[in-house]
């Protein structure tokens, strides 16, 4: 370290392990002086200015760093940070009723399908009779052909041919009828059906009251198939 007088004159200050020389008239011509032991050290003003910038700089960039680690990626945020809101018991009543008012929509639809499969209903039980009595029948099959398959409707809606119109009704004896009317269709014709039977009060067992047969093709004709005849 060397140094020539206290003002404007050029002072070469050698930093302590650095390898640099500082000159003072860089720093404008402003000493300190310092007292050591004794000896009066000169110390040029630049010298406390440079290393408070370089704390600044130090102090910004730990600054800097601090501010970019609290920043944190919305996308990587953990789902179980989010606060679970607690249910209500009105809200948890609710859940219970949607419940049941589902298993009761479920309950009733299977025990249609169960019913429709398991007790058939009368209307399509009668159908059944009156197309096998058609079926088995030699005039019917002579003018219309074999095999014989029976529908409710005429048209190309599914639901609709699988629907028999019916009737159902009680006599003044406690009988219970059921008329059915329905189509036929063969090879080579078709035609239309129309029976009544009724569940004899004495031994439980279905009876035709009347089973006609109405060919309307190839050639109209009319059959009576079965006509009752009280004993």
């Amino acid at each position: 370290m060397s140094s020539h007088g206290a003002t404007g004159v050029p002072v070469l200050f050698k930093g302590v392990g650095s390898g640099k020389f500082i000159n003072s008239r860089s720093c404008l011509g402003s000493l300190q002086v310092f007292e050591v032991n004794a000896v009066n050290i000169r110390i040029p003003g630049c010298t406390r200015s440079l290393a408070s910038e370089s704390s600044q700089r130090s102090s910004s960039r730990r600054q800097t760093r601090k501010e970019v680690s609290k920043v944190e990626d919305p996308f990587d945020a953990p789902t179980y940070n989010i606060p679970e809101k607690p249910v209500t018991f009105t809200e948890g009543a609710s859940y219970s009723i949607l419940i049941l008012a589902g298993l009761g929509v479920a309950a009733a639809a299977g025990y249609a399908v169960f019913k429709e499969l398991i007790f058939e209903p009368k209307e399509y039980k009668i159908f059944g009779k009156a197309l096998e009595r058609v079926q088995n029948d030699s005039q019917v099959r002579v003018r219309i052909g074999s095999p014989i398959t029976g529908y409710g409707q005429e048209s190309r809606n599914r639901a609709a041919r699988q629907r028999i119109p019916n009737r159902v009704w009680t006599d003044e004896d406690g009988n219970e009828h059921v008329e059915v009317n329905f189509y036929i269709l063969g090879p080579h014709g078709a035609g239309k059906v129309g029976a009544e039977m009724f569940k004899d009060s004495v031994d439980k067992k279905w009876k035709f009251m009347y089973l006609i047969v109405e060919i309307r093709s190839p050639s109209p004709a009319q059959l009576l198939l079965e006509s009752y005849v009280p004993a």
